[in-house]
This record gives structure tokens, sequence and C-alpha cells, in this order.
């Protein structure tokens, strides 16, 4: 007797079983244990994670982080939710003849005070992100 799959969860039936019940084909949602999940717990442990992801998120609004480029000539610090907060050019680092090499520095310490304030959001919304399944939208990770 052959043996086929319907549509829907782990259900194998037999020929003569598809041809007394047509109606079966529907998708079925089967949850493991045969019961029903508490509705109550699963709010809970949402809201949960949302008061945590709001709690890091303002924390990391508070928390700066410094990048530095050409040995400390420029240095640029910035939030963890990567806002520009300050700005430190060592008058080493001035010569007019060479605004390029400035601007470079300028650019250079912004993007390593980026990269500090990215490590820190994946250190303290990695793990709430991994609890919702996958990545946050608009986040690196």
């Amino acid at each position: 007797m052959p043996e086929r799959w319907l549509r829907g969860p782990r259900r194998l039936v037999t020929e003569d079983e598809t041809q007394k019940t047509q109606t079966y084909e529907r998708e079925l949602i089967v949850i493991p244990g045969g019961g029903q999940p508490n509705m109550q717990q699963l709010l809970q442990q949402a809201q949960k994670m949302q008061q945590d992801l709001a709690n890091a998120q303002e924390e990391l609004a508070r928390t700066e982080v410094d990048g530095q480029a050409g040995g400390g000539l420029v240095k640029a610090t910035v939030t963890g939710s990567g806002e520009l907060r300050a700005l430190k050019i060592d008058p080493k680092a001035v010569d007019p003849e060479d605004t390029e090499t400035l601007a470079d520095l300028i650019v250079a310490a912004v993007q390593a005070a980026n990269e500090n304030a990215q490590t820190l959001q994946q250190q303290k919304l990695g793990p709430l992100a991994q609890g919702l399944g996958g990545g946050i939208p608009g986040l690196p990770f």
C-alpha cells in the first residue's frame, strides 16, 4: 500500500485514508505536548523583553565611547547609539598647508568611535535580539 505526505505537520497517511477523508488536507497547527500555549505567559515574556530592550537602548544613549586616529591627535566621542558628542583635535594635527590630512584623521576617528559604538550595541542588544529569534531591524546584527 503506497504512502504519501499530506500538507500539515507530520501526518503520514495511506492511500486508503486519503480516499476516505479528502477534507483533511487543511493545514493544522500542532502544539507540542498537545496543550494550548499559555497566552498570559507569552504576553508577560514579550513585555519583559520589550522593557529590557528599552532599558538597553536608554543605557546605550547615555554611554559614551571614544575613537582616535593619528596616534591620538584626533579623538571622537560618540554615544552607544552613534550620536557624535565631541571632537578633540590636538594643535599638532593642524597644518594650514595640509587640511586634507586633518580631514582624513577626523573621518578615521569618527569611524573608529562608531565601530566601538556598534560593538557596544552588540554586547548590550545581542542577547535580547537572540531572544527575539533573530536580529532587530536597523541594527547591524
